[in-house]
């Protein structure tokens, strides 16, 4: 159900295996461009997501957001309503450019992620409210609303589900979380059938992050400094998105799940987020080749899609025979002192900082380019 433009490139060869390649970037100057078109003929892209370090970079460079920033200025716009208007626009844009990949595939792909306010993310109802309001103001049935997978999220991942809009449910690092954001969502559709609501309308992604496991375990693993742990570094990443695969398969084969999809539901497909390498020792590809498999998302900067579309080695499905060996690695982690679960919390917590500092960055970029409207 993928786009597979080409049949001879590394990135036709991933969307055969059943991968939706999504670039993780979005900004003004790439959809006045022409830029996506061309992505999605050329290296079978078929979606896009969005965040707030991203938009802050776009908003930071360039000129093409100054004709909306004097008119919102003009208007007397304050500056969180000028980041909503730019970012919405941006996302409305870019869903327009991919509706024919949406039509295409049926809802599958063609798919545009906007975030909730960082700021929202321990705010139940205020997640809820804005999630809502995004899904309103950008009014594309192929637009998803990202929802971080923190406590406060899982009700509101249910509650924006159980009211038929699709959700890009997003900083996910760990197992027993990712367990219960697969039941958040299928909590949502059982409330959405419950309402008449026509469940085949309703998609969602469960984005499951990469670099920034082996990043956290690798720096405990230098800290132990035995010739053992040095080996076991920049394996666990990998490890744990392969147990995620497992865990999504079992959990959607499941007497409740599989009522749902009878039902028209659709499941809840793993997103392999945060896939470019930090560490120059380590493949560029590797969070692509090594976590292709059928029926998941890879959601690539574009550095990273430019080097599998250059040299990716795909493998075809690397990930069904991998459980055994995925267990070995996490299981050995508290050999070596690596609390599993102290990582994933340090990781969802300093996702939730990252993601406020960039907002920071972002109004401020915002106000400044209002002012300087203004002058």
């Amino acid at each position: 159900m993928t786009n597979t433009a080409s049949t001879t490139t590394p990135t036709a060869e991933l969307s055969a295996v059943g991968v939706s390649i999504w670039l993780d970037d979005l900004s003004r100057e790439r959809i006045n461009s022409g830029g996506i078109p061309k992505l999605i003929a050329e290296k079978n892209v078929v979606g896009i997501t969005t965040n707030p370090t991203i938009f802050a970079s776009a908003l930071s460079k360039g000129e093409s957001y100054d004709e909306q920033v004097r008119e919102l200025a003009a208007a007397g716009a304050d500056v969180t309503t000028a980041v909503f208007e730019i970012t919405t626009s941006d996302v409305a844009q870019a869903c327009d450019i991919f509706s024919d990949v949406y039509e295409a595939t049926n809802g599958y792909d063609g798919r545009v992620s906007i975030e909730v306010e960082p700021g929202l993310a321990n705010d139940t109802e205020g997640t809820i409210a804005e999630a809502k309001r995004l899904w309103k103001k950008v009014d594309k049935l192929n637009a998803m609303i990202k929802i971080p997978a923190t406590k406060a999220g899982l009700p509101a991942i249910t509650e924006v589900i159980g009211s038929g809009i699709s959700v890009n449910v997003t900083l996910i690092f760990g197992l027993p979380r990712y367990k219960e954001v697969i039941d958040a969502y299928l909590t949502g559709l059982e409330q959405a059938a419950a309402k008449g609501i026509d469940l085949s309308t309703i998609h969602s992604v469960a984005s499951f992050f990469v670099s920034r496991v082996d990043t956290e375990i690798d720096k405990r693993l230098d800290a132990v400094g035995t010739p053992e742990a040095l080996a076991h570094k920049s394996k666990s990443g990998v490890a744990n998105a392969q147990l995620a695969y497992e865990l999504f398969l079992a959990e959607m084969a499941t007497e409740r799940a599989l009522a749902l999809q009878e039902q028209g539901a659709n499941r809840q497909r793993p997103l392999w987020a945060s896939t470019g390498v930090k560490s120059p020792d380590l493949p560029d590809t590797m969070y692509v080749v090594e976590l292709a498999t059928h029926g998941v998302v890879n959601t690539m900067p574009e550095k990273t899609l430019d080097a599998t579309f250059d040299h990716g080695v795909i493998k075809g499905d690397v990930v069904a025979a991998s459980y055994a060996g995925a267990h070995e690695i996490i299981d050995a982690l508290p050999g070596f002192g690596i609390d599993y679960d102290d990582v994933t919390e340090t990781l969802e917590a300093e996702g939730v900082d990252k993601f406020n500092v960039s907002w920071g960055e972002l109004l401020d970029t915002v106000t400044a380019a209002l002012e300087g409207a203004k002058k």
